[in-house]
């Protein structure tokens, strides 16, 4: 078994208001702090700042293989949320949290105040706070991406959605309320060579759903291999069951289409 650690977060480290001047994370084993050191050492530090796309796809490709795993995080409008922070395994989103936070870290430290800022709206670690929607990436400071969403496509589509509310007007999640956004997406006919020819490696990607309340049900990053293109993501399809690489475009086919986001 992993020996559990207990990592202390200051509000100064993390920009937290004073309200919250001490925060105790999850459990974190020695497996996920070793690799965290890791990877910012040998996936990060050793490329260019600017070369995001490449430091992406680098820290991505560390987690494949890793176990899918659903409701990862914990926190609830009844329970009192902590920072998780396990590479063990994980969901499509929290997989990407942690390589948004790492692409930006050059040490554990740094890791922190990123997951933090990038899981979070204002650095606020609570549950009402948590960027529970993709697209809150793009709308909610501090900032993770920028929508480009409709640079890729002529054929993008414009949806008025009323995230959090369900068909019979109640919320999916209790008390965290309703906005009301746009959200762009480019549908699956569209996605084709020339809307490949666009993206970018590292550009964040949301499947997109027509389910009222929602804006996406699945998440991963667009990569460009030497054998095509693939949506790298924690896959919850009972053949995998882990972080894979799924070739893009068959993907994507069988959805309603995507949501690109791509990183500050």
């Amino acid at each position: 078994m992993h020996k559990l650690l207990t990592v202390i977060l200051v509000a100064p480290l993390v920009g937290c208001s004073a309200k919250n001047s001490t925060i105790e994370t999850a459990n974190i084993d020695d497996y996920t702090t070793n690799r965290i050191a890791n990877i910012i050492e040998t996936q990060v530090k050793n490329v260019d700042a600017t070369h995001q796309s490449e430091i992406i796809n680098r820290v991505s490709a560390e987690f494949l293989g890793t176990p899918y795993k659903a409701d990862v995080l914990i926190g609830s409008p009844t329970e009192p949320e902590k920072l998780v922070v396990n590479f063990d395994a994980l969901d499509c989103f929290t997989y990407l949290d942690y390589v948004n936070a790492l692409r930006q870290s050059g040490s554990e430290s740094d890791f922190f105040k990123k997951l933090i800022s990038t899981r979070y709206i204002n650095n606020d670690i609570s549950y009402t706070h948590r960027k529970h929607f993709f697209t809150d990436w793009s709308h909610r400071q501090p900032l993770n991406a920028r929508d480009v969403t409709a640079q890729i496509s002529s054929h993008t589509v414009v949806v008025t959605k009323y995230l959090n509310q369900r068909e019979n007007g109640s919320e999916f999640i209790p008390t965290l309320g309703i906005v009301k956004w746009d959200v762009s997406y480019i549908p699956a006919e569209f996605v084709n060579d020339e809307v490949i020819s666009h993206l970018k490696t590292g550009d964040y990607i949301g499947i997109y759903t027509q389910i009222k309340g929602l804006d996406v049900t699945h998440t991963g990053i667009f990569i460009m291999t030497p054998n095509g293109a693939v949506l790298r993501n924690a896959s919850s399809m009972k053949k995998n069951m882990k972080v894979v690489d799924s070739p893009f475009v068959p993907y994507v086919k069988n959805t309603p289409g995507i949501i690109v986001l791509r990183a500050l």
